[in-house]
């Protein structure tokens, strides 16, 4: 007995083990935040209005941003790597006015339009980056310059709104896929959505370009000593974004049913504020996809509560989204303090 209760007794000079909770790892923190802030909204929401806490109501946080969604997730592999794309609003507008042009006035059918916008935007976003690429010019330059010349284009081809009446967009934009039951429906271009960001989750973290990208916003300079192939990643990071930009653009068409140069004015912006928002560092590096498509739904669930509330005005959608900003900016700081330590 005795020899049993020497066992169980700690060895003279030995410290007590104790158990450490398990601690947060800080690159998972700005993400952590976007999504309990996005709960507490949505907690609030339930309590303060009633009808708030119903399927459909988030379902069309995403039919409702479902563009913004799809540019967001370009803008995300863009921001990773150290870059900036400002064109990504004047590319929807430039695609909704193409292919309103091409199939009301020259009577092109859907299948012809779409794959050539795809392919224009594709291009577009490849010859920017190229130009970033070859010529070590600044990101913010040269897609500004984008910007305008999409813009600009968009103008030469109308000056006016062109409607959508075409029988392939019209049953499309009308078209709602049951995602339960019967109540709670979404639309094409949510469901295409959720496709993007499924692959781009898939590609970030599964693949050598996504890899690749990470190392790129980390330190460019490592990445190349480490033989991965930085030049043609950063073409394909804005080629990437072109791409997303005319997908949106066609998602856009199916939601507005129209083609306007005026469209999308300041897109880049709102998803820029998403990717911050989704825990994205400006800096490069450091972010998740997943992260993005919560800071779209956060910038949606604003703009259901202002629209729940009633007697707010629209403008208070941006108000918010400023301050938030502002508070993710500083978060970033935090975070890139703690992991420089």
């Amino acid at each position: 007995m005795s020899a049993n209760l020497h066992m169980d007794m700690p060895l003279a000079g030995t410290a007590p083990t104790t158990r450490r909770m398990p601690r947060l790892d800080a690159k998972y923190l700005p993400l952590a935040v976007t999504i309990l802030l996005f709960a507490a909204m949505a907690i609030f929401g339930s309590v303060a209005y009633t009808g708030f806490f119903t399927g459909q109501v988030f379902l069309n946080l995403l039919i409702d941003n479902a563009f913004l969604c799809i540019v967001a997730v370009g803008m995300t592999f863009v921001i990773l790597s150290g870059g900036i794309d400002l064109s990504v609003g004047s590319m929807i507008a430039l695609t909704t006015m193409v292919i309103a042009s091409l199939v009301e006035r020259h009577h092109w059918s859907a299948g012809a339009v779409i794959p050539l916008v795809l392919a224009m935007g594709t291009a577009f976003g490849a010859l920017m980056g190229f130009l970033i690429q070859r010529f070590r010019l600044q990101p913010f330059i040269v897609t500004l310059a984008g910007m305008f010349l999409a813009r600009g284009l968009c103008y030469v081809i109308s000056i006016d709104s062109i409607s959508i009446t075409e029988d392939f967009f019209s049953s499309v934009s009308q078209m709602r896929i049951p995602m339960w039951g019967d109540d709670a429906t979404i639309s094409v271009g949510g469901l295409i959505a959720l496709v993007v960001v499924a692959v781009a989750m898939y590609v970030a973290h599964f693949t050598q370009f996504g890899r690749t990208v990470y190392a790129i916003g980390g330190n460019e300079h490592s990445a190349v000593l480490m033989g991965l192939p930085v030049r043609a990643t950063l073409v394909g990071v804005y080629t990437l974004s072109g791409f997303c930009s005319a997908l949106a653009g066609v998602v856009f068409s199916f939601y507005m049913l129209s083609g306007y140069g005026l469209h999308a004015v300041g897109l880049e912006l709102d998803a820029i504020a998403a990717v911050v928002i989704g825990g994205t560092l400006l800096s490069g590096g450091v972010g998740y996809v997943f992260g993005t498509l919560f800071g779209v739904l956060m910038l949606g669930i604003i703009q259901t509560l202002i629209m729940f509330d009633g007697t707010l005005s629209s403008w208070w959608t941006r108000i918010v989204i400023g301050a938030l900003l502002f508070a993710f900016c500083l978060l970033q700081r935090v975070f890139e303090r703690k992991r420089k330590r």
